[in-house]
């Protein structure tokens, strides 16, 4: 442990919602990393319903002695607050965030530290995410339906994020003095069920504007659990079509929303054209994802539309 009033050199902010046995497997796995004494864990309890509170609570009374941990409970529903509530009482320059299903390797906490040390032109980084899959891959998911799932692996050299690409929150880390430019907005993220989205993209989009640097690191790796539940052409539909609204939600004035509608027109031509010479079932569901995606933000655009017409 530190000494009484040492700053942690990291904060690592995990948010769950009603799933106490994988978060308690998470928590487990930080107590074999390198160097977990230079850093605070705060879970971030955003209104379980199961015994998430008790689970943490016994966790902090057995390794409490030995591990700077804190439970903190926020009311308002959605990761975006939760995420924030962790910002706001994090100590730490450095702020990690790590799913509450998520394994980091035993390097982690040593692999952001010293990269932000060595290279102060870095302002967010992020690095690999292999799946744990609860049960047998289906032959469907091909490549393409990886980022959905929240699966990365960009080689083993380290290097910028490839434009439209950035970090996951399963296995991400940035400066705390990113927030002074924003916290997550609450409009966007997961709420409860739902599968909305786009936090990350808009306040990744924000450093960028800023010009600061946005790192893939291989050695920032974690393992990440992929329930049964989320192995169905249903969920994945389900996904897309969230997304779709998420995209639409992300657009900002009359420039925003007819550049939205131009990529849609122009993603919808390219779906028919590639439907034409899908054969494989994977490549099939896929541009069935796709439509569900515009179908997504087209029913956001004309709900805007209907509320202004209103108002």
């Amino acid at each position: 442990m530190r000494e009484y009033g040492d700053v942690p050199k990291l904060s690592i902010i995990i948010c769950t919602y009603n799933r106490a046995p994988l978060l308690i497997k998470t928590l487990q796995s930080l107590l074999k990393l390198d160097h977990l004494e230079q850093a605070e864990i705060i879970v971030v309890d955003n209104c379980s319903k199961d015994d998430t509170e008790a689970c943490v609570k016994k966790f902090i009374g057995k390794h409490g002695a030995d591990v700077d941990i804190r439970y903190m409970m926020e009311p308002m529903q959605g990761l975006s607050a939760a995420r924030n509530t962790g910002i706001l009482a994090s100590k730490s320059p450095l702020i990690a965030f790590l799913d509450d299903d998520a394994i980091p390797c035993q390097r982690w906490i040593t692999t952001i530290v010293s990269t932000f040390e060595s290279k102060p032109e870095v302002m967010a980084m992020g690095g690999k995410i292999a799946p744990i899959f609860e049960s047998k891959r289906p032959d469907w998911l091909i490549k393409p339906f990886e980022l959905p799932y929240t699966i990365v692996d960009l080689g083993s050299r380290i290097k910028e994020y490839p434009k439209q690409l950035h970090p996951c929150g399963a296995n991400m880390a940035m400066r705390k003095l990113v927030f002074d430019i924003s916290l997550f907005p609450l409009d966007l993220g997961r709420k409860g069920d739902s599968l909305l989205s786009g936090e990350e993209t808009w306040l990744f989009g924000q450093i960028q504007k800023e010009g600061h640097s946005i790192l893939y690191h291989p050695e920032m790796a974690v393992d990440h659990f992929v329930p049964a539940a989320r192995l169905t052409e249903d969920w994945i539909m389900r996904r897309y079509y969230s997304q779709g609204i998420s995209n639409a939600m992300k657009s900002e004035g009359l420039k925003g929303k007819l550049l939205l509608v131009g990529k849609t027109a122009a993603k919808l031509v390219y779906i028919l054209a590639d439907s034409i010479l899908s054969r494989s079932k994977g490549r099939r569901l896929l541009n069935k994802c796709r439509l569900e995606s515009i179908r997504g933000t087209l029913h956001m655009i004309l709900n805007r539309e209907r509320h202004s017409a209103a108002g």
